[in-house]
């Protein structure tokens, strides 16, 4: 119990350290789904590397944060070595629920996107289920407490790091209480072990080796795609107030350059119908401004496109400063129409077009402009 309250206090630590560093995830981002298998043996009362247990199981989780997340493991065993036979094709179920704690990022800090190689840890309890045939046993108890601590050392790859292959030593304990006797049918039945050794005191968890069995598993995890399109955490941009001061500065020169020529102004980056001229007053553009070289949507950015009402018709033009190339420009602006377009699509607003136009003269420098029709 010790070692549980220790680690969850870890956990919090961990959670209130790693917290600020990322963007807001909906409740079903950076989710993953995998699949392990490998072998355990007993670590008493037999040879080592003889009477192989192997296994296979799957692996569901999600990251709360760059460090810490929380997953439900179940593994099947089919071998009844070193272990008296049950005469079932699985011998046992064992399901856990992990707690995980990435070092790499904890100690290292997290980088915009996971190394080529993390280590973590996987800490758990869980319960075990024994399957049999013998008859003498169904009356009794085969279920057990279980617990696991292991080591991930993991590789992630793919285009967007989307996938994950570990290998995971781990400790595994049963614990397996002190062996009793029970009467049925006037026969009487003792509880089985298992091939373990008996705990001193009835249904007392013991962390010690005569409980315990050694495991190595390998495993490859799939990431699901988050609701910003990536598959794994991204980093808020923090910016510092010489900052925040000439982007105002700048959205304060643009509005008064369009209020003395709107037409003239809007015209560079909007593509009015000739078909149905409208007259543009400032108050019909919303301007969101973005970190250099990002086009992820801040707090601030997400406030202002919360003032156009849903079923309102909107043109979204996105615009880049002129550092980099023309080619990364273009590129950058385009990301920037197409995020604020689907915020507001997501919101009911109706979006006739989002457009990148790259540099527009000197009044463009890391926005998205809406105009609100």
């Amino acid at each position: 119990m010790k070692k549980l309250m220790l680690f969850a206090a870890i956990a919090t630590m961990t959670v209130s350290a790693s917290a600020q560093t990322v963007t807001e995830s909906k409740t079903f981002d950076n989710v993953y789904l995998g699949i392990n298998g490998g072998l355990a043996t007993k670590t008493t009362d037999h040879a080592w590397m003889k009477g192989l247990n192997p296994n296979f199981g799957i692996r569901l989780g999600r990251y709360l944060t760059p460090v810490f997340g929380l997953a439900v493991e179940s593994n099947a065993y089919f071998s009844n070595k070193p272990w008296a036979s049950t005469g079932t094709a699985i011998r046992a179920l064992n399901t856990n629920l992990l707690g995980t704690v990435n070092f790499s990022n904890w100690f290292g800090g997290y980088k915009s996107e996971p190394r080529v190689f993390e280590v973590s840890t996987v800490t758990g309890i869980g319960w075990a289920h024994v399957f049999t045939n013998d008859k003498n046993f169904e009356r009794v108890n085969r279920n057990r407490m279980t617990s696991k601590v292991g080591l991930d050392f993991a590789f992630n790859f793919g285009s967007a790091k989307q996938w994950q292959f570990y290998v995971e030593p781990s400790m595994n304990w049963a614990f397996l209480g002190k062996a009793s006797t029970v009467t049925v049918n006037g026969q009487e039945i003792t509880t089985p072990t298992y091939g373990y050794k008996t705990s001193t005191h009835e249904g007392q968890p013991a962390f010690n080796i005569n409980n315990s069995f050694f495991q190595v598993n390998a495993g490859i995890v799939y990431k699901f795609k988050n609701s910003n399109a990536t598959h794994n955490f991204t980093i808020t941009e923090r910016r510092n107030q010489a900052e925040v001061d000439a982007l105002n500065d700048q959205i304060n020169k643009l509005r008064n350059e369009l209020a003395q020529k709107p037409k003239e102004v809007v015209k560079e980056v909007i593509k009015i119908k000739e078909s149905a001229p409208q007259i543009v007053k400032v108050e019909n553009l919303v301007f969101v401004t973005f970190a250099q070289g990002k086009s992820e949507l801040t707090r601030e950015a997400k406030k202002a496109l919360k003032s156009i009402d849903a079923a309102k018709h909107v043109q979204v033009v996105g615009t880049a400063s002129p550092e980099g190339s023309k080619e990364i420009n273009d590129k950058l602006s385009q990301a920037r129409a197409d995020v604020v377009a689907k915020y507001l699509q997501d919101r009911g607003v109706i979006v006739d077009e989002a457009t990148g136009k790259g540099v527009q003269g000197n009044t463009s420098n890391r926005l998205a402009v809406v105009y609100v029709k």
